[in-house]
Formats: C-alpha cells, structure tokens, sequence
C-alpha cells in the first residue's frame, strides 16, 4: 500500500505499508485532540450540544460564532447551515385599535365643542353600558339616564345641525317619561310625584296573582255561604304552591271566629280538605304555633293541573296581605262577619293605585254579579255591607250601586293594600 498527501494536506493511504498508515492514524488523533470535527457518515443528523449547537457546525467545533467571510477552518469541510433570510419587516401588519367613546351606536367626535358636551357624551355612554350590567334594573335610575341623554343630544344637534341627533334627543324624552310611568305603576307612586309616596304591600304584578286567586275562588268554591268562601280563600293561599299548609287555631278563629269548627267540618265532608288520620276539627281549633296542623288541599296537588303559577315569596306575600285585610283593626272593631270581610278583600285586589274601584277612574266600577258571587251575597245585600266598609273606614265615601256596577273608592289608610289595577 502506498500513500500520499491530497490537495489539501491529507494523507493517502494506498493500502500497503502499515507504518504510513499508522502515520494517518495518528494525524486524525491530533487533528481530533485539536477539536477539528468530522461531518457524520452518510449525511446523518447531528448531536446537539448542550447549548443547542448541532456538532457540525463550525460555531461548535470553534466554541465562538463561525466567520461571515464563509471561509471553512483548516483541516474541515465546509458544512455549515444555510443561514436564515432576514429583510424588512412586513408591511401590513396589525395596527393598534383606538377605542373610540360611543354612546347609542353613534361615535363622539375627538374634536366636538364643546368641550363639556363631548365629556358628557363620553360619560353617557360609560353609564348606559354600566346599567345594562347591573344585576337589578332601578327604573329610576334609567328615567335619569335618558333624562341626561335628551339634553345632551339636543346640544349636539345645535352644535352640528344633523336632524337625525334631534331625534334621538326627541326619543329619550319620551324613554324618560314611559320609564317613570313604568316605575310608578310598580312602585304604587302617583306619576309626577304628586302626593305622599305609600308603601304598597303587593307589587303590580303580585295584583295580578292575587285577582288570579279570588277568580279561582269565585267560580270554584265547593260551597256557597260567605264563611266556607272566606275559609277556602285562606287555606287556598296557604296551599297555593305544593297543595298542603300549615294552620294553627288562632287563624282558624281569627278568620271564622264561632263558624270554625262548623265550617271546617263541612270542607272535609265535601272533599275539598284533608286534615291528617289522627288530626279532627277540634285539634286542628287548638293547634298552637309550635305545633301546626298540616291541612291538604287535593286539587292543588302537585298531579293537579296547576291553576297558579307563582313563586314561595309570591304566595308568602299574598298570603300576608290577605292576612292583613282580614284582620284589619277597624273592621274588627265593627265585629264585620265573613262577608264584609271578604268584600274588604275585593274591593282592595280590584281598585287603582289611586284607590278607585275597578282601577280605571271613578266612573269604571266592579260589576256587581261578580261582587255577589265572590262574597256569597244577594245584590240587594251589597250596599248593606258596603256601608259598614264606609263606617268602618275602608272607604272613603258611601259606594254607589247603579246599572249593575260597584262604584266607590279606598280610604286613604288603606291605599297600602291596593291590588294596582
């Protein structure tokens, strides 16, 4: 074997003389003892340091960056990575978004004049965003925002003479004022804040549940006489949710006074109460607080078809209110039986927030049939009873009973307890 030196400096080995050959065995130890690196056979990956440099390249064999000149080192070949492309970043790329105040899908002008307007403008947005998150709308609290919203688009539209802002200045206007009368309505409050603020026991919408209830009774009584009528109004609220309630003595006697036992009885006889296997009318009569009795009503059971569809605190509020009808001071002072009783609750459920029966001014009335059958009265009794509401001062005046209607208004000590029509 003969050897040689390449082009490059290289030994050649031609196959004989094992001295040569122990001579390039060597040179490849000094060049490897130098850190002169060998690409891997056959093109394989490469080992990756643990800086991340793969071992062939000449940063790694160097220890130090490879030189932009592109010059390999001596006793290597050159196999470095092609190196990324750099250039000019593109263009087109995505820009800032500026946030723009907006109030009513309409955007405030940076450079609108007054300076004050546009603040107020910017400001109205904030607040209509903030009260559409709250948790519970206050319609006062909306009335005020549009109230602000009207005057500062009618600025606007002077400051730019565009008719459009002129109407929507013109529609806050009438959202302020539909929002008060909104807000009146359910609070009970004259519109305008005209006379005193009263506390109203039920809301509008738990007036209506209430005239639900008295319909039901009404039509569906199993007997007729004004003291079986006013027990299954009673009971019905205590069971209107799941069929079942609890009662004690004092309210038996308090709503029936001698009649209890006997009207009990007569329920429980018809079927339309249960009272428990080991519990009879007299136990239900001394029941005590600490110890109610559970009284059941099977058409409102839950396999019943449902003729009420409210919530506990719904049924817990009327329940109270009719509660507090029933048991009114005055009305006991006159020692007023069953049917005046229940014409007080009547009259109460169906008269406006102003006190006038039937809700719709002095001249609209209850209709007189249905007065009677509700109270368990004949229409001539009506006025009879109805002066005893006056004397005992439940209404404000003597009703009047003409063409078949019920005229007449609340008292004001009663105002409380209207139903809101």
């Amino acid at each position: 074997m003969s050897a040689g030196t390449g082009d490059r400096g290289e030994l050649f080995v031609d196959g004989t003389g094992g001295g040569r050959t122990d001579g390039v065995a060597a040179g490849r130890t000094r060049r490897s003892a130098a850190g002169v690196g060998r690409a891997p056979a056959g093109g394989g990956a490469a080992v990756m340091f643990s800086d991340g440099v793969p071992s062939h390249s000449p940063a790694a064999a160097s220890g130090a960056p490879a030189a932009s000149t592109g010059v390999p080192a001596e006793g290597t070949r050159s196999t470095a990575l092609p190196r990324a492309r750099t250039g000019p970043p593109r263009r087109g790329s995505r820009r800032e978004k500026k946030s723009w105040p907006k109030i009513a899908q309409r955007i405030v002008p940076d450079d609108l004049q007054p300076e004050v307007l546009r603040l107020e403008l910017t400001e109205l947005g904030d607040a209509f965003r903030a009260y559409q998150r709250r948790p519970e709308p206050d319609l006062a609290v909306l009335a005020e925002l549009h109230d602000r919203k009207a005057r500062a688009f009618a600025l606007w539209a002077d400051a730019t003479d565009d008719a459009s802002l002129r109407e929507e200045a013109d529609r806050a206007v009438a959202a302020a004022r539909t929002t008060r009368e909104m807000d009146a309505n359910r609070r009970g409050v004259p519109v305008g804040g005209e006379g005193p603020v009263i506390e109203r026991l039920l809301t509008r919408g738990q007036g209506v549940h209430a005239r639900t209830v008295l319909e039901h009774v009404r039509v569906g009584s199993p007997l007729p006489g004004a003291e079986a009528r006013l027990a299954v109004l009673m009971l019905t609220l205590r069971a209107a949710r799941a069929g079942t309630g609890n009662v004690t003595g004092q309210d038996l006697g308090g709503w029936l006074q001698g009649d209890a036992e006997r009207v009990l009885r007569e329920l429980v006889d018809v079927g339309w109460l249960l009272l428990p296997e080991d519990v009879t009318a007299d136990d239900a009569l001394t029941s005590r607080a600490e110890e109610p009795a559970q009284v059941t009503v099977p058409s409102l059971l839950a396999g019943a078809p449902r003729p009420f569809f409210f919530g506990k605190v719904t049924r817990a509020r009327l329940s109270g209110w009719a509660q507090k009808v029933v048991g009114d001071r005055k009305l006991r002072k006159k020692k007023a039986g069953a049917a005046t009783r229940l014409l007080a609750v009547y009259t109460a459920a169906h008269s406006g927030p102003g006190g006038c029966l039937g809700g719709g001014g002095e001249d609209a009335g209850l209709a007189l049939d249905e007065v009677t059958q509700f109270c368990g009265l004949r229409p001539e009794e009506v006025a009879e009873h109805a002066g005893l509401l006056t004397a005992a001062g439940w209404l404000e005046e003597e009703a009047d009973i003409a063409d078949g209607r019920l005229r007449g208004r609340l008292a004001e000590r009663v105002l409380p307890l209207s139903g809101l029509l």
